[in-house]
């Protein structure tokens, strides 16, 4: 296992996450005189280990969202922060609740989007069933896919990784952003 810390400044702090990561991904962080290891990265990360903590993650969500508008400038419309917060509860609560052991939450701003990811110990990969409204529950993917302008499943040796990207800003001709279902 391999110890990381992701960080990002907020206007009086740097928060930085320590945790443990199974797949031994390098670490980012600050040197010795708190200069930032990796410029311009903007992103945070931490491992939830219970149902209890679907809350944190979406706080996770919210407060580094904030950060990204309010420290770094980027433009954050009030759907994306709705949305992104949606995504990370239904990937983490999926994650916590078909896979054994601890799940890894990701968010990083690239490009305009935020990209959450969100790590798993099972390599079992979900399925995702067509949309039916007659259906009782499993909609999550559905809808992830739904307000998610990207969505991709990565199996790992020992793992899988699903990835939803959200664009930042709305459309100024007010189209609907995200991915449409066909």
């Amino acid at each position: 296992m391999t110890k990381i810390m992701t960080l990002w400044q907020a206007p009086s702090s740097t928060h930085v996450l320590d945790f443990w990561h199974p797949t031994g991904v390098a670490a980012v962080g600050a040197d010795d005189g708190g200069t930032p290891l990796v410029r311009g990265l903007l992103s945070a990360s931490a491992a939830f280990d219970g149902s209890e903590e679907i809350a944190r993650a979406r706080d996770l969500a919210r407060s580094f969202l904030t950060d990204l508008r309010a420290v770094h400038g980027r433009p954050v419309s009030g759907r994306a922060m709705a949305m992104v917060q949606l995504v990370v509860s239904e990937l983490v609560a999926n994650a916590r609740k078909y896979a054994p052991g601890p799940c890894l939450l990701t968010l990083q701003a690239q490009d305009g989007a935020v990209l959450v990811s969100v790590w798993d110990s099972s390599t079992t990969l979900p399925s995702i069933p067509a949309p039916d409204p007659g259906r009782i529950g499993q909609h999550g993917l559905e809808i992830v896919m739904a307000v998610s302008q990207s969505f991709a499943i990565l199996r790992e040796p020992v793992s899988k990784r699903i990835t939803a990207a959200m664009v930042l800003a709305d459309d100024p001709s007010s189209n609907v952003v995200g991915r449409q279902m066909t």
